[in-house]
């Protein structure tokens, strides 16, 4: 369904937006300024303080932000000591029964999540005692996360219009409606119609509704006229995370494709300034105690650690990853460097890199 477009092509109108990586990654011992930098369209649902971050970080102090996009845990001690996980790399969020260092045997929020093909633990105990919001915020806001997947992530042949008009999400509003619109994703090409909104772009056959496209603005990286084979046609790539496709529409005459492109282009550049991911939710104390929304929290003097070079701290996926078959232990196996059989390390690891404090270029 896709068309692919040479990018030696004259273009005109480019523009590019940033990559929300937020919500799509998993990253370790970020510096404390750029884990709880939020970018835009990124809101602080709920700050707990007093979280053991239990499966990694294990008698330590931290604090713990959600936001509409991820998890962050940072140490109250140390700045270098940190997570970000994104609600996308998320598979399952349960409750487990654990021995914790500070509190003693807990029930404790259990995260098994997913990045780059390894798959992660994570367990967050809340020190306070009787203290049960950690569960309620990161579990609601995880919900909401999932039900609202149409905001942030393309759609192809979904179930997203009724007799020609577009089910319209919540806080979206339709501001075009483009007849005559080829989808060049074929020699012969297919006719049908623009919807343009305020959040996305939306794209179906005139033959066949269900044949369509649903593309959030937040999934564009620019917005162009070139010159192909059909004329001059418009044409819209997709960031990585969307696959990195090039899409190509025809409009005619030129004039209303120039004025398609112009409007198209206003929307997302406005969209990339304030974007809408589709996730709200209000804890329990804001609804009491008509709270108003929480804002980024003023950070604690943390100079002395902040060091862009630092990668990180060696044995930090050691300590969260678990093995493809689900299991925490691999089979153990014969070091001769140590004289001692060891568990099977994962891929990338070797012996020296786990007793490292910090890793050398060489283990990067």
């Amino acid at each position: 369904m896709l068309s692919i477009w040479p990018h030696t092509q004259l273009a005109t109108n480019t523009m590019d937006l940033f990559e929300t990586w937020e919500d799509q990654e998993i990253q370790f011992d970020l510096s404390i300024n750029k884990a709880l930098k939020m970018r835009n369209g990124e809101k602080i649902i709920d700050r707990l303080e007093f979280i053991e971050d239990t499966k990694g970080n294990s008698g330590d102090k931290g604090v713990l932000v959600i936001t509409n996009l991820r998890a962050i845990w940072h140490s109250m001690t140390l700045a270098r000591i940190s997570l970000s996980i994104g609600y996308n790399c998320i598979q399952d969020v349960s409750t487990r029964i654990v021995n914790s260092r500070l509190k003693g045997i807990t029930e404790a929020i259990y995260i098994q999540a997913k990045y780059n093909g390894l798959r992660y633990e994570f367990v967050f105990t809340n020190l306070i005692p009787g203290n049960t919001r950690h569960f309620t915020s990161f579990i609601g806001v995880f919900k909401a996360y999932n039900s609202s997947r149409l905001y942030r992530e393309l759609k192809l042949r979904g179930a997203i219009l009724k007799n020609g008009r577009l089910r319209l999400l919540m806080f979206e509003k339709m501001y075009s409606d483009v007849n005559g619109v080829w989808n060049l994703s074929s020699e012969q090409g297919n006719l049908g119609t623009f919807i343009i909104t305020n959040i996305r772009l939306v794209w179906y056959a005139e033959s066949n509704e269900t044949f369509n496209i649903s593309l959030p603005y937040i999934h564009i990286n620019s917005i162009k006229i070139r010159e192909s084979k059909f004329g001059e046609v418009l044409v819209i790539e997709t960031n990585g995370y969307s696959g990195g496709f090039t899409l190509g529409f025809r409009i005619d005459p030129k004039d209303r494709l120039r004025s398609v492109t112009k409007e198209l282009s206003s929307l997302f550049r406005i969209h990339a300034q304030a974007p809408e991911f589709g996730v709200h939710f209000v804890t329990t104390d804001q609804i009491e105690n008509n709270e108003p929304a929480l804002t980024p929290p003023i950070l604690p003097n943390y100079d002395e650690f902040e060091d862009e070079n630092i990668i990180g701290v060696s044995n930090t996926l050691a300590a969260y990853s678990v093995s493809k078959t689900g299991k925490e232990d691999g089979l153990p196996q014969y070091d001769s460097t140590i004289g001692l059989a060891i568990e099977t390390l994962p891929d990338g690891y070797t012996m020296a890199s786990l007793w490292e404090v910090i890793p050398s270029i060489n283990n990067k």
